[in-house]
C-alpha cells in the first residue's frame, strides 16, 4: 500500500485545523492525554448539555444539534477520552428534544437564522432520524451506557431497520453503527444479514476507488476489519481503497471532502477533521506496518 506523507500530515493539522482536531491528532497519533480532548469537546457545549458552536462544521449554528451531540460522543470514545458528566448530559438534552417515537432528529429548528448547509433542513413532523440516532446510539452501546434515551432509540431502530428497504447510504451509516454495538449480538447479525445487502443491491457503494463525486465507498461502511459490512467486500476491493486514500493525500499534506463545500469555514473545519480520520482509519487498517 502507498505510504502518506505521516510528516506533511502533522504540519497541515498544525497549520490549518481546529484545536479539537489537533487535539485528536496528539492524542491519537502523538501519545497526547486524554483530558485535552476531553476538554475540546467540552469548549462546545451548551448549558443545556447538547453541542453545537460548529462541532459539526456544516451547521455553524450555536444552538444543540443531534449531528454535534454525536460527533463530540464519537471524538470522545475514539480518543478514549470518555467523560460520563458530558454524555449524560448531551442525553438528558436529547431526550428534552426527542421526537415523538424516541430517537433523534437530524435537525432541530436551533438553526434557524445562522449559517447552515442547504440540506441541513428541519424535517416536517420532526421524525426520528435513522442516522442520527443509529449513530449515537452505537456509541452509547459501544461504551455500555444505560439511559433512558438509549432504550427508547434502540426501540426505534430495531423497527426502522425490521422494515427497512431502501435506504440512502447515509442512512446505512446510522444502521451499521447500531448494528456493530448493540448488545443483542445474535439480532444483529440476524438484521444485517438482510439489511447489509442492501448496499450492494441498492447501489449505495462505489466500488470503484477512482469513482468521481459525492459516492460511497466500501470503506465509509467497513472503515475497520472488525466491520460487520467487510464480509461484504473481497480483499482486493479494500487494498484498492486503502491504497486510493494514502493516495488521495494533497501537496497541503491534508485530505479533502468529495461533497459540496457550500462554506470556505466548513470546508476548512472538515478537512482537518477528515485528516485526522483517514489517518486513524489508515492505521486501523494496519499501516503503517
Amino acid at each position: 500500500m502507498h505510504a502518506p506523507d505521516f510528516d506533511a500530515a502533522a504540519v497541515f493539522v498544525a497549520a490549518n485545523t481546529r484545536v479539537i482536531d489537533r487535539r485528536r491528532y496528539a492524542r491519537l497519533f502523538g501519545g497526547g492525554a486524554a483530558a485535552p480532548v476531553r476538554d475540546a469537546v467540552a469548549a462546545y457545549r451548551n448549558d443545556d448539555g447538547g453541542f453545537g458552536h460548529a462541532l459539526e462544521p456544516d451547521c455553524r449554528s450555536p444552538g444543540s444539534q443531534p449531528a454535534a451531540a454525536e460527533m463530540a460522543l464519537r471524538v470522545m470514545d475514539e480518543a478514549d477520552a470518555w467523560d460520563d458528566h458530558l454524555v449524560l448530559g448531551a442525553c438528558d438534552w436529547l431526550a428534552a428534544v426527542t421526537p415523538a417515537e424516541g430517537g433523534a432528529a437530524f435537525v432541530e429548528a436551533t438553526l434557524a437564522g445562522w449559517p447552515h448547509a442547504p440540506w441541513w433542513i428541519p424535517e416536517e413532523g420532526h421524525p426520528a432520524s435513522l442516522i442520527a440516532t443509529g449513530m449515537i446510539a452505537g456509541t452509547l452501546h459501544a461504551r455500555g451506557l444505560s439511559h433512558p434515551w438509549l432504550d427508547r432509540a434502540t426501540q426505534v431502530m430495531w423497527a426502522r431497520i425490521g422494515t427497512l428497504t431502501e435506504p440512502s447510504g447515509y442512512e446505512m451509516f446510522g444502521v451499521l453503527r447500531f448494528l456493530q454495538h448493540v448488545p443483542d449480538r445474535d439480532r444483529a447479525h440476524a438484521a444485517f444479514g438482510r439489511v447489509g445487502p442492501l448496499i450492494i443491491d441498492r447501489k449505495l457503494v462505489a466500488l470503484d476507488p477512482e469513482q468521481a463525486g459525492e459516492v460511497h465507498g466500501p470503506l465509509e461502511f467497513a472503515p475497520e476489519p472488525g466491520s460487520l459490512a467487510r464480509g461484504l467486500f473481497d480483499g482486493v476491493t479494500i487494498k484498492a481503497h486503502l491504497d486510493h486514500l494514502a493516495r488521495a493525500q494533497l501537496e497541503d499534506g491534508g485530505w479533502t471532502i468529495n461533497w459540496p463545500a457550500w462554506s470556505p469555514a466548513a470546508e476548512r473545519d472538515w478537512r482537518g477533521f477528515l485528516t485526522v480520520d483517514v489517518l486513524r482509519l489508515l492505521r486501523a487498517n494496519g499501516w503503517p506496518p
